[in-house]
């Protein structure tokens, strides 16, 4: 729930309540028990928010019922994972992965949310694709996601062509992963700031869910005769939507293919063993080699003291205060030799 909502301020909204119910079988009609709505329509009439989220993928039938029994807006947890993907794109191919993902995941629920597509709207929820235009139609939707399709195509063409050409050249090739707001696009700035020949932070970083959506490379220069190509990714969330896997498989599975896989865990967080498993099932998934992963763990500084392990040659630094990051570069320079 804390981890939603991180997802709904990254989103730009502002949680005014929480609601939890334990059951052993969920409601199929309406996710959560009948008591529960009414419980949840009488918080609504109280507190008066315009949107209510669920930490799960509602079905069609949920969605719709649940919006005619609270008369509300109401978002699952993908919805609000888009949204904030519609926000951050920036690239034409970040675009596109999230546009596809958006229409794949709205085609089979246009009934579910037709009061939802039938007017212009503003919040979490209401961006992208399904509100550029006051009615889609299931044909307009599935003739769309072909055109995407076939664009997406031409750019991972021309991706491979530039990854061969890496390949030739025997540029070695870095990519940081893990979970969303470990720290990646700050350490991505600490290695720049050292070993970039513009010595300057080269992407945007803050503590908000999902702030690198748009990979970026760069090179570094390790020593005067070896450099490689770094590159800074999306992050990995539980639960992350099927559909936005699928649109984005394409950028993470050329990110796992790299030399050498940083991955990197936001150490002060309780729950970094876990988001640990996550992102490594996303890579087993993938098919990243176990062997070309190294684990960094970051944010050392917010601890107060720290047992370090030597288990598989982990590297632990603070990329905000740049704490080991000449370590982890000698490190690189190191395992890719």
């Amino acid at each position: 729930m804390e981890e939603l909502k991180g997802l709904a301020e990254a989103a730009g909204g502002e949680v005014v309540a929480a609601l939890i119910q334990a059951r052993k079988k969920l409601e199929s009609a309406s996710y959560i028990g009948k008591g529960k709505v009414e419980e949840l329509k009488h918080l609504i009439e109280e507190l008066e928010p315009d949107t209510v989220i669920f930490d799960r993928e509602l079905s069609p039938v949920q969605l719709r019922n649940l919006e005619q029994g609270l008369e509300i807006k109401v978002i699952d947890r993908t919805m609000l994972i888009l949204d904030i993907f519609v926000q951050r794109a920036r690239s034409r191919e970040g675009k596109l992965q999230v546009e596809l993902a958006m229409l794949q995941y709205r085609l089979p629920r246009l009934r579910g949310i037709g009061n939802q597509l039938s007017r212009l709207g503003a919040g979490i929820g209401t961006r992208g694709a399904g509100e550029q235009k006051l009615e889609l139609d299931r044909r307009y939707i599935r003739r769309r996601i072909q055109e995407i399709k076939k664009q997406i195509e031409k750019l991972e063409t021309t991706r491979e062509l530039h990854r061969k050409q890496r390949q030739r050249s025997g540029i070695k090739t870095v990519s940081l992963i893990g979970y969303t707001n470990a720290g990646k696009s700050t350490l991505f700035n600490s290695l720049c700031s050292i070993a970039h020949k513009s010595a300057s932070e080269q992407v945007e970083a803050d503590q908000r869910l999902f702030q690198t959506l748009d990979t970026t490379t760069r090179r570094l220069d390790l020593s005067r005769d070896q450099q490689v190509l770094i590159t800074d990714t999306v992050g990995f969330i539980q639960e992350l939507p099927p559909a936005l896997v699928a649109a984005f498989h394409s950028t993470l599975e050329e990110a796992v293919n790299a030399d050498l896989l940083l991955h990197v865990v936001d150490i002060s967080d309780e729950q970094y063993l876990d988001k640990i498993r996550v992102v490594e099932e996303v890579l087993e998934e993938l098919g990243a080699e176990k062997a070309n992963i190294l684990t960094v763990f970051n944010k050392v500084d917010l601890l107060e003291q720290i047992m370090y392990s030597n288990e598989n040659g982990a590297v632990y630094l603070s990329a905000k205060k740049g704490q080991g990051i000449d370590n982890l570069l000698q490190v690189i320079q190191h395992r890719l030799n």
